[in-house]
């Protein structure tokens, strides 16, 4: 019987973050809404109530009844969590004059309490809460301290099932020890096996994905990406050509990434039929230049080419797809209504009457990467960037022309190129978060060696195709287009910050890009973070 842990969500940004940091720890783990605890599994052993963008003292405020956990197993109340549990159970939250935000180290830590078991004292903690505890309830006791917050945590053993709260955020990067004492938490409190991994995953979906589909022939369009292309992998170790891939090119895909990306899939093995239907999608762009309907003309027609492919599989009983779990993840926005994210193929015909085979749907994108590399797949399918669906077409501002797809593969290949062989040294803080996304390097003297793409979530170039700049080239005036990159820091995309390119680097891309792709006479870089901006300009 598979052990849980339950992350109830009150609205925190770093929710997901929570559940990664608890999956790292070879333990599975489910994330609720908050108000739909799952009181009839059996297999919980503990319960991890997240941060809110609420006060406890709002109206509109998430609460939960505490007692359908409490006292039946461990619970660990993180930032509005421990609000609400002291709040709940007669403890005085109140407001204060200046937000808590920030680093912040606990200057008294009781050592003898198992939450905190190995912790160094000073250790740094990142806070931030506008609200502070300042009485904890009866029968509970003080278990950590900074010398602007009494209560950083606190904690009550006297009942079978011990409650633990901190006001910080254990699950970031800046909480120097959070891995510590979650698997103080996880492991040692709540008794955690750990048989959560991704060599156990691969063996246990192979089994079931054989009692699940048998000897039916399963269809799974592949994109090129991490996701699709791992969910094919898994699905061939376990019915090998019962499995047929379809991969479409609507002639925005990155330079040569069709032709890379059906090498790619040939060497792992993989049943894949390529469709170069470019032709077809260009006819239907022509002339459209608003976000939305570009969106909605390559989706359709998408479905149209994999439709009428799939339908020469006559014998196919499921249709594959690599959903992950933050996909299916029932999130809450601000006024509390449950957001559904999950994407799907989205509009094929009812009448091709397959059944859903998701092989991939409980892990995170880093899990994700790590099942790939437990499969033998190759680095740079593993770590590819996230890529939009429509491609190239939502990275051109304006209507889509062949020519000024052309310019922007080159400006991207080039800018791309440069980010995977530009190498940096890391250490301290940085090395860690590398590490922690599964990038595979080696601490030499306390630094790792990386590419610039390695520390990326996301980076592309985009075509400006609405603006002309002036510049000079030679002896003559040029009329061409300005090209902007970005590049994004994340762990789930929610959140993004720009990423702190070096000025040589930056130098040296825009000098390439500028000399060889004929068209562009000017680099520009996106500062932006998200939000109040996205990743993507469309």
């Amino acid at each position: 019987m598979q052990q849980k842990i339950i992350i109830l969500d009150f609205g925190s940004q770093t929710t997901q973050l929570i559940g990664r940091r608890v999956r790292e720890l070879d333990t599975f783990c489910e994330i609720f809404p908050y108000n739909k605890y799952p009181v009839d599994d059996k297999t919980v052993i503990g319960v991890i109530l997240s941060g809110s963008p609420y006060s406890v003292h709002d109206p509109e405020a998430f609460k939960v009844d505490l007692s359908q956990f409490v006292g039946k197993v461990p619970v660990l109340g993180i930032c509005y969590g421990a609000q609400f549990i002291s709040y709940t159970n007669g403890g005085k939250v109140e407001k204060t004059n200046t937000r808590e935000y920030g680093r912040a180290h606990l200057q008294y830590i009781d050592m003898e309490n198992p939450l905190f078991k190995g912790f160094d004292q000073g250790s740094q903690v990142w806070m931030s809460h506008g609200d502070s505890i300042t009485d904890i309830p009866k029968g509970f006791h003080c278990i950590a301290s900074t010398n602007d917050v009494k209560y950083a945590a606190f904690a009550n053993e006297g009942q079978p099932n011990g409650v633990y709260a901190v006001q910080f955020h254990p699950e970031v990067f800046h909480t120097l020890q959070g891995t510590r004492l979650l698997r103080n938490f996880v492991v040692d409190i709540c008794g955690s096996r750990q048989e959560w991994s991704a060599a156990s995953f691969v063996d246990s979906t192979v089994a079931e994905l054989k009692e699940q589909v048998g000897n039916d022939r399963v269809i799974l369009g592949l994109s090129g990406g991490v996701d699709s292309s791992v969910a094919a992998v898994l699905l061939n170790r376990a019915i090998g050509n019962n499995l047929t891939c379809i991969f479409v090119d609507h002639g925005m895909l990155r330079k040569d990434e069709f032709s890379q990306v059906m090498n790619d899939y040939k060497v792992l093995g993989l049943n894949v039929i390529g469709v170069d239907d470019s032709e077809k999608f260009f006819v239907d762009l022509a002339g459209v230049s608003d976000p939305e309907q570009k969106r909605k003309i390559i989706g359709r027609d998408f479905i149209e080419v994999f439709n009428a492919e799939a339908k020469k599989i006559t014998d196919a009983k499921w249709l594959a797809q690599g959903t992950i779990y933050p996909d299916r993840i029932e999130s809450l926005n601000i006024t509390g209504k449950v957001i559904n994210r999950h994407h799907n193929v989205g509009g094929l015909p009812k009448e091709m009457h397959l059944k859903l085979c998701e092989p991939l749907k409980w892990l995170f994108k880093d899990e994700v990467r790590r099942v790939g590399r437990q499969l033998g797949m190759p680095e740079h399918l593993i770590t590819r960037h996230p890529f939009p669906g429509p491609g190239l077409a939502v990275r051109i501002l304006g209507d889509i022309t062949p020519e000024k797809v052309r310019i922007l593969q080159e400006a991207d290949d080039i800018y791309i190129r440069g980010l995977r062989e530009y190498k940096v040294r890391l250490s301290g803080e940085e090395a860690r978060k590398v590490l922690a996304a599964g990038v595979p390097a080696e601490m030499t003297d306390g630094e790792i060696e990386v590419s610039l793409y390695d520390q990326i979530w996301q980076a592309g170039a985009i075509l400006l195709s609405t603006v002309r700049s002036v510049g000079v080239m030679g002896d003559e005036r040029t009329y061409e287009h300005p090209v902007a990159l970005r590049a994004v820091t994340s762990t789930d995309a929610m959140t993004a910050d720009w990423a702190h390119l070096p000025y040589d680097f930056m130098a040296k891309v825009s000098n390439d890009i500028i000399n060889k792709v004929k068209g562009v006479n000017r680099v520009c870089y996106d500062i932006s973070s998200k939000p109040p901006s996205t990743i993507e300009w469309e």
